[in-house]
């Protein structure tokens, strides 16, 4: 910033340090955030000095915080040490069954405490671990399985069902282990996942196993997360040791730069400060989950609140009992933890953060979580599943005062944008957002041409329109291939989004491009309400008409009653409400 501005909190000026200044302090050599630079895959990489070396120690890590509760979900409660021993059992299992370094092994689950485990479980033997989306078909399981070559995959009853058909479809696959399914299962391959580990709450009862003795580095390869692309195939993002574990020092990173950027002191690590919290709203199966929250929390001893499905009224009796500090998760689950009306019946005191990335997000919603949850900050970030979640991190008053941006980048990576000509555009020029840093993954499996078109020279190709300030501060304007020319007129779908969010009625918001014989595409819009508001077409035209140019105005409005269709991510699927237009 260049103006300061008071601290809500104090009369100090705001911010102490500018975001270069905060960087340099935390980076400096000897700190927690220390940087050097090593070659990876033959390029000079700034890393996280103090990062876990792997996902395997993560686990041998957990057991510093051994009787507290790592995951609770319904009436189950499982500590770090019972996580480790289900772990250690699973993954001796896994050796047995011949599972080696470098072979995938699946796990198609819902959130419960059996994904980690089985997630670890796999990462431990040295195994590249295959998370496959639990929204998906039948179908679409078998292209997972199939393209990824698992030999082994470990998956919940709901989902069995559904590929159980297609099995023989997927020749590598020799062992299924299946969990929560009450009968025993005649296929020849299948196992029920109990007979190995037991159910959640018999886990502190297993033997205290040692995890296989397996050489795993630092840059070995160690998942497979399939992008969730609105279109053609999905492609599976390969990722290594390196680019998950950045998350746990960025993750962290976030909280310190804000605390120096006001002015406060970073307290030292306390071994017995209260316990962290987080309720969980987005899947295991998405980078965000996995890296950005499951890693860090696994290693800083918090603890992991699971919901069978989203419910804002359950949400809010998680949030009561088990004092839970962080919560969120996409912009539409904010929303409706400040819309809904049994919200008041609830002390949700405990909240400090409501976070959330994966969509765009309202500037208003910045502002009416701060109000709404006066203890609790807004928080966002940007990353991709190329960049193995975290890229920017964007909180506390650098959010309150840049609602729009998703912040900038952490001190190991950089941004740039670049034009249409392929030239690297100044500050606040509109182009495509290139990344790199330690966390961009390896490259597509089995994909060398896609692999090819994103991957240039260390940078992933973003697909995302952006710009970048003078401090270096990201602003996402639109997927590229979201944008709408109309008449030579480019309009970018999140600024039409924007002003509709603006409306008091609006819950939800979505813009495509309608086909347009002479023009080319017009914009039209698809809303949904907030419970008992409402708002006629022709109101909500006429308001963004106010706030934006003619051109930019939706040619038609369609209502939904629902929230609009995401994928994992929480990214609207605009092929779905472009066929709401045909």
């Amino acid at each position: 910033m260049t103006t300061a501005q008071a601290d809500s909190a104090t009369t100090r000026p705001w911010p102490v340090l500018s975001i270069a200044e905060a960087h340099a302090l935390l980076t400096q050599p000897g700190s927690p955030f220390e940087m050097e630079t090593l070659t990876i895959r033959g390029r000079a990489t700034r890393v996280w000095k103090n990062a876990p070396p792997d996902l395997r120690s993560e686990v041998t890590a957990c057991r510093a915080f051994a009787d507290r509760t790592f995951l609770v979900y319904e009436n189950e409660r499982v500590t770090f040490e019972a996580f480790h021993r289900a772990v250690a059992h699973l993954a001796a299992r896994l050796i047995a069954d011949g599972v080696r370094k470098g072979d995938r092994v699946a796990v198609v689950m819902r959130n419960l405490p059996e994904w980690p485990v089985a997630f670890y479980a796999a990462i431990s033997v040295g195994a590249i671990v295959t998370p496959l989306n639990a929204w998906w078909t039948g179908p679409e399981l078998e292209y997972g399985l199939s393209d990824s070559g698992s030999k082994v995959c470990l998956i919940d009853a709901e989902r069995w069902e559904r590929i159980v058909e297609h099995v023989h479809n997927c020749p590598e696959l020799k062992k299924v282990y299946v969990s929560r399914r009450v009968e025993e299962e005649a296929h020849p391959i299948v196992e029920r996942l109990e007979s190995v580990i037991g159910s959640p709450n018999d886990w502190a009862g297993l033997s205290d196993l040692p995890l296989p003795d397996v050489a795993i580095a630092p840059d070995d390869e160690a998942t497979i997360f399939y992008t969730s692309g609105t279109t053609g195939k999905p492609k599976g993002a390969l990722a290594t040791h390196r680019n998950i574990t950045s998350n746990v020092i960025a993750s962290a990173f976030s909280g310190a730069r804000s605390l120096i950027r006001r002015g406060d002191p970073i307290p030292a690590p306390d071994p017995n400060a209260p316990q962290r919290t987080m309720l969980l709203s987005v899947p295991f199966f998405h980078a965000t989950g996995c890296f950005a929250i499951l890693s860090p929390t696994l290693v800083s001893g918090g603890k992991i609140v699971l919901l069978h499905k989203w419910d804002p009224v359950k949400a809010f009796q998680v949030i009561e009992r088990e004092r839970v500090n962080l919560a969120g998760g996409v912009p539409t689950i904010a929303w409706q933890l400040i819309e809904h009306p049994e919200r008041e019946n609830y002390d949700l005191s405990s909240l400090e953060s409501v976070s959330y990335g994966g969509a765009p997000s309202a500037p208003e919603l910045v502002r009416k979580i701060r109000e709404t949850f006066p203890n609790s900050f807004p928080g966002n970030g940007w990353g991709m599943t190329e960049t193995s979640a975290t890229f920017t991190h964007h909180a506390a008053e650098d959010y309150l005062n840049r609602p729009d941006s998703c912040g900038p980048a952490v001190p190991v990576c950089d941004m740039k944008i670049i034009g249409a000509d392929g030239d690297e555009l100044g500050p606040n020029q509109v182009g495509e957002l290139y990344g790199r840093g330690p966390n961009v993954v390896i490259g597509y499996w089995n994909k060398p041409e896609a692999t090819s078109q994103t991957f240039i020279d260390g940078w992933v190709r973003t697909g995302d329109l952006a710009r970048i300030d003078e401090e270096g501060f990201c602003f996402i304007i639109d997927r590229a291939k979201d944008m709408l020319i109309r008449g030579g007129e480019n309009i970018y779908c999140i600024e039409v989004e924007n002003a509709l969010y603006e409306h008091p009625a609006i819950m939800d918001a979505g813009v495509v491009g309608i086909p347009h014989k002479t023009l080319g595409e017009e914009p039209g819009a698809v809303v949904t309400l907030k419970p008992g508001a409402e708002a006629s077409e022709a109101e909500l035209r006429g308001f963004v008409a106010d706030r934006l140019a003619a051109f930019k105005v939706p040619v038609r409005i369609v209502f939904m009653t629902e929230t609009l269709p995401r994928n994992a991510n929480g990214k609207i699927l605009k092929n779905e409400l472009k066929k709401l237009f045909a």
